[in-house]
This record gives structure tokens, C-alpha cells and sequence, in this order.
């Protein structure tokens, strides 16, 4: 007899497998659910990004500031999600948003140096012929999670990924790739309004805020939500995560 963990059925001595279509359920209900928080962050931040990246626009010193502030501020609201997602596993949120990207701040160096070894990593793969590049992107693709909630070391997040993605690289490739088409899709339709709207900068600067405000949660909700249903209800972390970081 079998029981439903999460996105998938696991029954003795099998492997839980992923529903690719129950997956996207969750990471779009979750969307609808938690727009309220995941909107104005993402919102927040990303104006906060081009706010900063406007001014220091042309001046070569100072480029390095804009690059550092964007990559902590995409950090920063990945580990924000996760914490989110682990903490409505129960039904509801419970913890503020101050709170939140609170727990986050411990892990943002490690999920900062995760993210640029797996952005190497997947870019040297996709120069090879592509296939290595997504077979990377699908076994690295709940890293962050796993540093979130765990509080993996760096490398370690690699050879955990891998492990809970391990027979189930179809079904998250194919959660990975419909979230894919999906903000695609939706960047280049907000793209093109925005770009008919009006010839000023600024609003196209807003328009673009816009566009990642809102296509932005989706991406962080997926990997998150894939590594929730690939742990199962219930299931504690393996690696030494403190009882706070545990899943509620």
C-alpha cells in the first residue's frame, strides 16, 4: 500500500516520484496564495536594484556595486521564498516578512557562492552541446533549498541536490522547463507592452521592474516546491540543520 508525499506516491522500497502536473498546482496556488508577500519583496527589491543600477549608470567603479547589489538582492528573495514555502507546509503562514528575509540573511554568502558555481557550471554545460548543461540545471536544482533549510555547505548542496533529484530527472526536468516556457512568455509579452507604451527610459525601466516583480516568484516557488515534494511531509533534513530551520 502506498502514501501520497507531497507532489508523488511513495510505497515500500520505492522511490517517491514527482507529478510533474501536481507540482505546478502547488507552485501556482502557492503564487495565488502568497501574492500578498511574494509581489511587493520581489517589487521592492527589483526597484531597489534599478533604482541604484540608474544612478550608478555609466561609471565603470562604481559598476561592480550595481552587480553586487543585484545578485544579493535575487539572494536574498530566493532564500525569502524558500522560507516561505517550508512555512506554509502546514496550510498557513505564519512568520512576518521581516521575519523571513531574516532567516535568510545567515545563508545569503553560501547561496551567493552556490549560485555562481552552478551558473558556471550549467553555462560550461550548455557550451557543450546543451544536453550537459540541462542535465546539470535538473540535478542542481534545489540547491538553495537545500542550503535554506539545511544549512548545507556549499558543496555539500551540490551532492544533496543531486541525491534527492536522483530518479526523478524527468519529472523535475519537466517542471523546470514548463516553468521556463512560462516566464518566457510572459517577460517577452510585458516586454513588448512596455516597449509600445512609451519611448521614455524610465518607463521602460518600470515596466522591466514589473516584469521580474512578477515573473520572479515563479522561478523561486518552483525549486522550492520541487524539494519539498522530493523530501516528503514530515521528513526531517539529514544534514546538521538547527531546529529552526527545520520544516514546520
Amino acid at each position: 500500500m502506498g502514501r501520497v508525499v507531497g507532489g508523488g506516491v511513495e510505497t515500500a522500497g520505492m522511490k517517491r516520484k514527482l507529478d510533474v502536473g501536481g507540482t505546478l498546482s502547488q507552485i501556482f496556488s502557492t503564487y495565488g496564495d502568497q501574492a500578498g508577500v511574494l509581489l511587493p519583496v520581489a517589487f521592492g527589491l527589483f526597484l531597489l536594484v534599478a533604482v541604484i543600477n540608474g544612478i550608478i549608470a555609466g561609471s565603470l567603479i562604481l559598476l561592480p556595486l550595481g552587480l553586487a547589489v543585484s545578485v544579493v538582492a535575487a539572494t536574498l528573495y530566493q532564500g525569502m521564498v524558500v522560507g516561505l514555502v517550508r512555512d506554509v507546509q502546514d496550510g498557513r503562514r505564519d512568520a512576518s516578512v521581516g521575519e523571513l528575509i531574516e532567516a535568510t540573511w545567515p545563508v545569503v554568502l553560501p547561496l551567493i557562492g552556490a549560485g555562481i558555481l552552478a551558473g558556471l557550471g550549467i553555462g560550461i554545460g550548455f557550451l557543450l552541446f546543451i544536453i550537459p548543461g540541462l542535465i546539470l540545471l535538473t540535478i542542481w536544482s534545489v540547491i538553495a533549498p537545500v542550503i535554506v533549510v539545511e544549512r548545507s555547505g556549499v558543496i555539500d548542496a551540490f551532492g544533496r541536490s543531486r541525491a534527492l533529484v536522483k530518479g526523478n530527472g524527468w519529472p523535475v526536468f519537466g517542471v523546470i522547463f514548463v516553468v521556463f516556457l512560462i516566464t518566457a512568455i510572459a517577460s517577452g509579452i510585458l516586454g513588448a507592452i512596455g516597449a509600445g507604451i512609451s519611448d521614455s527610459f524610465g518607463m521602460r525601466v518600470l515596466v522591466n521592474v514589473i516584469a521580474s516583480t512578477l515573473t520572479a516568484p515563479i522561478a523561486a516557488l518552483a525549486a522550492s516546491t520541487i524539494y519539498f515534494n522530493l523530501l516528503g511531509p514530515g521528513s526531517e533534513p539529514t544534514s546538521g540543520a538547527p531546529s529552526s530551520a527545520s520544516p514546520v
